[in-house]
C-alpha cells in the first residue's frame, strides 16, 4: 500500500493534464491484475472438476485472490469517466460520422457498456462468494458432501466464466480498435489469464518456501506439477496467438490486418518479437528441464520472467491503438500498473492471512501431503 497509493495518486494528479495516457495506463494495469484474480478462480475451479495435489496447496492462494473482486468494483469507477479517452465508440462525432461504428452503436455505447461490466463483476463476485463459503465450511467441519457441491458448481461456474471473459474481453480490449475482430478473442484472455495466475502463484509459493509452516509442506513435487501445467498454459498461449495471426495473414482482408499493420510493420514489431523470444521461446525451452520445475527458486525466476512479460503483452494490445505510428511509451505505463498492483496485493494479502494456508479438511489432503511423481 505504500508503494501503491503513491503511485496511483500521482498518476491520478497526470491524468488531469494527460488523460489519454492516463487512462491507457490505466486500463493496462487494471487487465493485469484483474487477469490475476480471474485466473486464479477459474484454476481453482478446475481443481474441483480435476482433482490432484497441486489445487490443494494453491487453494488458499486462489481464493484470496478472487476475494478481491470486489477491489476491481471500485476500481472501474474512473473508467466512467475516461470511455471517450479509450474508445472511439464513446465519441458522439466519430459515430455519427463512422459508418463501422455507427452499426455497432446498438451494442457499443457508454450505458450499455457499464451495465454489461455490471452483470461481469455481479456473476464473478457471485462465484467466488459460494466457492470460498463453501469451502470455509468444509475448513470447519469434515462435510464430505460440500466436495461434491463444489465440483458441481465449478463445472457451472467455468462455463459463466468462459462467457463472461469472452464478452468482457471484447468491451474492454478488442474494442479499443474500430476495425477490428477477432472471434478467438476470448480464448486468447483466457489463456493470458491462466498464465499470469499460474506464475504469480508460483512466485508466492516460492516465497512461502522460504518460511515455516510451509518450507515443511511444500516439495519438489508439488512446484514440477506447477511448473509442468506453466508449460502448457504458455504453449496454449501462443498457439492462440499464432492461429489468430495466421488466419488473418492467410485472408488478408482489409478490415482486420490493420491492427498487425500497426503492431508488426512499425516499431512495436520489435515489442511482439520480443513477445515471441522471451515469454514463449525461453520460458519452454527452460521449463522442458524436470531440475528447473523442481526447484522452487529457479521455477519462480522463470515465473517472474512470464509475469513481466504478460504486463508487455498488455502494453502490445493497448497501446498501439494509441501510438499508430510506432513505439510510444511513457512513466505512467509504468507507475500506474504499478499502484493498481501494490493496491491489489495489499488487499490480497490481508485475505491470504485470514484463513488457514491450507484447506485442513479437504479431501486428498493427506495424500498431497506425501505426492510423489513418478
Amino acid at each position: 500500500m505504500l508503494i501503491g497509493a503513491p503511485f496511483l495518486a500521482a498518476s491520478a494528479g497526470a491524468a488531469f493534464f494527460a488523460p489519454t495516457d492516463f487512462f491507457h495506463a490505466y486500463l493496462i494495469g487494471y487487465l493485469l491484475w484483474l487477469g490475476v484474480t480471474l485466473g486464479a478462480m477459474a484454476l481453482l475451479m478446475l481443481q474441483y472438476l480435476t482433482g490432484g495435489a497441486w489445487g490443494l496447496i494453491t487453494r488458499r492462494v486462489f481464493e484470496a485472490a478472487s476475494r478481491t473482486l470486489p477491489l476491481f468494483v471500485i476500481l472501474f469507477i474512473p473508467f466512467v469517466f475516461g470511455l471517450a479517452d479509450l474508445y472511439d465508440w464513446a465519441i458522439s462525432d466519430i459515430t455519427r460520422r463512422d459508418p463501422i461504428v455507427q452499426h455497432r452503436s446498438a451494442y457499443m455505447n457508454p450505458a450499455f457498456f457499464i451495465g454489461r461490466s455490471g452483470i461481469y463483476f455481479a456473476l464473478w463476485i457471485a462465484l467466488a462468494f459460494f466457492l470460498n463459503r463453501w469451502s470455509i465450511r468444509q475448513d470447519k467441519g469434515n462435510e464430505l458432501a460440500l466436495q461434491s457441491r463444489l465440483a458441481k458448481f465449478s463445472a457451472a461456474g467455468v462455463i459463466i466464466y468462459l462467457f463472461t471473459i469472452s464478452f468482457a474481453s471484447v468491451d474492454w480490449a478488442e474494442s479499443l480498435e474500430t476495425n477490428w475482430a477477432s472471434s478467438i478473442w476470448g480464448f486468447l484472455f483466457i489463456s493470458a489469464e491462466g498464465v499470469v495466475a499460474l506464475s504469480f502463484t508460483i512466485i508466492v509459493l516460492a516465497y512461502l518456501k522460504t518460511r515455516e509452516p510451509m518450507s515443511r509442506i511444500l516439495k519438489p513435487d508439488h512446484f514440477h506439477d506447477l511448473g509442468k501445467m506453466l508449460f502448457a498454459n504458455i504453449m496454449l498461449w501462443a498457439y492462440l496467438c499464432f492461429v489468430q495471426y495466421l488466419i488473418v495473414w492467410s485472408e488478408n482482408l482489409t478490415n482486420e490486418i490493420s491492427y498487425y499493420r500497426t503492431r508488426t510493420g512499425t516499431s512495436w514489431g520489435w515489442l511482439g518479437l520480443c513477445l515471441i523470444v522471451v515469454e514463449f521461446a525461453i520460458p519452454a525451452v527452460l521449463l522442458l528441464s524436470r531440475f528447473l520445475k523442481r526447484n522452487a527458486y529457479l521455477l519462480g525466476a522463470v515465473a517472474a520472467v512470464v509475469f513481466i512479460m504478460q504486463y508487455m503483452y498488455l502494453v502490445w494490445i493497448v497501446l498501439p491503438s494509441y501510438y499508430k505510428n510506432g513505439f510510444g511509451f511513457n512513466w505512467m505505463d509504468i507507475v500506474t500498473p504499478m499502484g493498481v498492483g501494490g493496491v491489489w496485493l495489499w488487499v490480497f494479502l490481508r485475505e491470504l492471512s485470514w484463513l488457514p494456508l491450507l484447506p485442513m479438511n479437504a479431501p486428498g489432503l493427506k495424500e498431497a501431503f506425501a505426492h510423489e511423481t513418478r
